[in-house]
């Protein structure tokens, strides 16, 4: 298959399918590089009880301010 006829083919593909392909040219990608797929970790605010109780002492600090 040629570039064109895969470009093509690949516009053709639903929103969906075309990430898809994208996730698996990476991971086929850094497989080749040697490396493993890279994994993005994401911070939830889940269980952040230091940045609650930070938080908290800051607001009350302004309202001290304000009074």
């Amino acid at each position: 298959m040629s570039l064109t006829e895969l470009r093509d083919a690949v516009r053709s593909l639903p929103r969906r399918d075309k990430f898809l392909l994208v996730q698996e040219l990476m991971v086929t990608l850094a497989e080749e590089e040697g490396g493993t797929a890279i994994e993005y970790p994401v911070w939830s605010p889940y269980e952040a009880h230091d940045a609650a109780a930070t938080l908290l002492e800051l607001l009350q600090q302004e309202k001290a301010k304000a009074k």
